[in-house]
C-alpha cells in the first residue's frame, strides 16, 4: 500500500502515468511511463530496462535486467505534462545498486560526507541557448534581433523571450524551485535562471529536472533550448557554475570564517577543499567538461564579448571570474562545469577532490586576484599557473592518470565514462569540417 503522503500527491495533482527517471552516464534523462496502478512494483522491485539499451551502464545483451528502483519520497507532479508525476530512481541489478548509476555513486559519496557529520550544499548556475531552425534545418537564434556585441542583461533580448522563461519557471516553481532571478547572458540567445542552492543529492536532481523542463516547454513553443557547451565560436559558451559549501549537524557553513586574514572569508577547511579541487583540476576537466565541444569554451583568450567567462587556468582567486575557482565572500565557486555535464558524476567528483584536499591538508598557494585573460602564456607560466587540458582526449589522459577517481568513485565508472570519451574523440577526430574543406580543397 502506498505511503499516505504519496497518495496525497497523486490525488491532489491528478497523477496517472509516473515516469519512472534515472541518468545514462551522459546525465541525459531516461525512463518508462509506468500507470499509477503500478508505483508500488517500481517503488519495490523496480522498472525493468535492457540495460545495454543505456549508455556507460557496462551491460551486455545477454546480461540481466537494469532494475530503475524508485524512491517514493521523490515523487512530484510534471508540470508542463498534466496527469504525469516523476520518480527518481537509482538502477539495480541482480538486486544490487548498480556501479554504473551514476545517481548511485553521487549517494556513495555523500555517505562519506554524512560518516563525519557533514552536509554539502550547492547552487547550480545553468546556462542555456534558444534556437528555432529554419526551412532549411539550420539553427539560428529564436530572437533574430539579438545582436548586439555586449548583450549582458540587455532588456530587449530578455524581453523577446519572455514567454518561454515564464512558462518555464512557473512550472519550476511548481515543483518547489525557489527562483530568484532570470537574466540575459553573455552570448546573443543566452539565458540563466537561478535557484536557491539545497543539499548536492537535491542540486543534481534538479537540473536533471531543469533541462527535461526546458527541452520539452522549448519544443511545445517550436524552439530548441541547447544545454551545448559552446553552440558559437566567437561567444561565451554555456557553463554551469557550482557554489559549494560544508555544513555542520547545526546547519553552521564550515567553509566560513570572519577572521580569514586574506578578507576572503574562508576556513581553513574550505582552503583544503579548494586545494583538492586545484590539485585535481585536470582530472577533473574530463567530468565538468565531457565533450567534444566543451573544449572550445575552455580556451586561452577572448570571445567577441570581450570575455569568454569560462577558466582556461587552474588558479583560484577573490572574486575573480577568469579563474577555476572563484571566491564569493565565505564560500567556494567552481567554475569548471559546463551545462552538458552530468551533474552527479560531477558532484561525486568534487566530492572526492575536496575530501582529498581536506584529508592531505592541500594548501592552494596564493590567490591570483588579476584578470587571467589578459596574461600571456609565458606570464602564466612564469607564475607558476597550469594550462587546463585544451581537447577531451588531453582530459582522459589525466583522469587515466590520476588515481584517486578510480579508488573512491570506482573503477567500473571511471573505465567505462573514459571509454565512451576516447571513442567520442576518435569518432571527432575522423570527422571532416567544413572549415577543413574550405581551407585545403585547393590550398596545395
Amino acid at each position: 500500500m502506498l505511503p499516505s503522503e504519496t497518495q496525497q500527491i497523486i490525488e491532489q495533482y491528478g497523477i496517472k502515468y509516473v515516469l519512472a527517471q534515472f541518468v545514462d552516464i551522459h546525465g541525459a534523462a531516461k525512463t518508462k511511463s509506468v500507470p499509477v496502478s503500478g508505483l508500488q512494483a517500481v517503488a519495490e522491485e523496480g522498472a525493468g530496462f535492457a540495460g545495454f539499451a543505456i549508455c556507460g551502464m557496462g551491460m551486455e545483451p545477454h546480461g540481466p535486467d537494469f532494475m530503475a528502483r524508485g524512491d517514493l519520497s521523490t515523487l512530484t507532479p510534471v508540470p508542463w505534462q498534466p496527469g504525469y508525476g516523476r520518480l527518481l530512481c537509482i538502477g539495480h541489478v541482480n538486486g544490487q545498486p548498480h556501479p554504473y548509476d551514476t545517481r548511485y555513486v553521487l549517494q556513495r559519496q555523500i555517505e562519506r560526507l554524512t560518516d563525519r557529520g557533514w552536509t554539502m550544499n550547492t547552487g547550480l548556475e545553468p546556462e542555456f541557448s534558444l534556437f528555432r531552425r529554419d526551412e532549411r534545418g539550420q539553427l539560428q537564434l529564436v530572437d533574430a534581433s539579438d545582436t548586439l556585441d555586449k548583450p549582458c542583461y540587455d532588456y530587449k533580448g530578455l524581453s523577446r523571450s519572455r514567454e518561454f522563461l515564464e512558462r518555464l519557471t512557473e512550472a519550476l516553481q511548481q515543483v518547489d524551485f525557489d527562483i530568484y532571478q532570470i537574466d540575459h547572458e553573455d552570448a546573443n540567445g543566452q539565458f540563466e535562471i537561478n535557484y536557491t542552492y539545497s543539499d548536492a543529492m537535491t542540486s543534481a536532481d534538479r537540473f536533471t529536472f531543469f533541462r527535461m523542463a526546458a527541452g520539452e516547454i522549448a519544443n511545445e513553443l517550436g524552439m530548441i533550448c541547447s544545454f551545448m557547451p559552446k553552440p558559437d565560436p566567437r561567444r561565451s559558451g554555456n557553463g554551469m557554475h557550482f557554489h559549494i559549501s560544508l555544513a555542520s549537524k547545526d546547519c553552521s557553513n564550515l567553509f566560513h570564517d570572519p577572521a580569514d586574514p586574506s578578507g576572503m572569508g574562508l576556513s581553513k577547511m574550505a582552503y583544503h577543499f579548494a586545494a583538492g579541487l586545484l590539485a585535481h583540476g585536470p582530472a577533473l576537466c574530463a567530468f565538468a567538461a565531457p565533450t567534444v565541444n566543451s573544449y572550445k569554451r575552455l580556451v586561452v583568450g577572448r570571445s567577441l564579448s570581450g570575455a569568454t567567462w569560462a577558466p582556461a587556468f587552474i588558479a583560484y582567486g577573490e572574486n575573480n571570474r577568469s579563474a577555476m575557482v572563484r571566491i564569493p565572500y565565505g564560500r567556494i565557486e567552481f567554475r569548471l562545469p559546463d551545462a552538458g555535464c552530468n551533474p552527479y558524476l560531477v558532484t561525486a567528483a568534487i566530492i572526492a577532490a575536496g575530501l582529498d584536499g581536506i584529508d592531505r591538508q592541500l594548501e592552494p598557494g596564493q590567490p591570483c586576484n588579476e584578470n587571467l585573460y589578459n596574461l600571456s602564456l609565458e606570464d602564466i607560466t612564469a607564475r607558476g599557473i597550469k594550462t587546463l587540458p585544451q581537447n577531451l582526449n588531453e582530459a582522459c589522459l589525466a583522469l587515466e592518470a590520476d588515481p584517486l577517481f578510480r579508488e573512491v568513485l570506482g573503477s567500473e565508472i571511471v573505465d567505462e565514462f573514459i571509454k565512451l570519451k576516447r571513442m567520442e574523440w576518435v569518432e571527432y577526430s575522423r570527422h571532416v569540417s567544413d572549415w577543413e574543406v574550405q581551407r585545403y580543397t585547393e590550398f596545395f
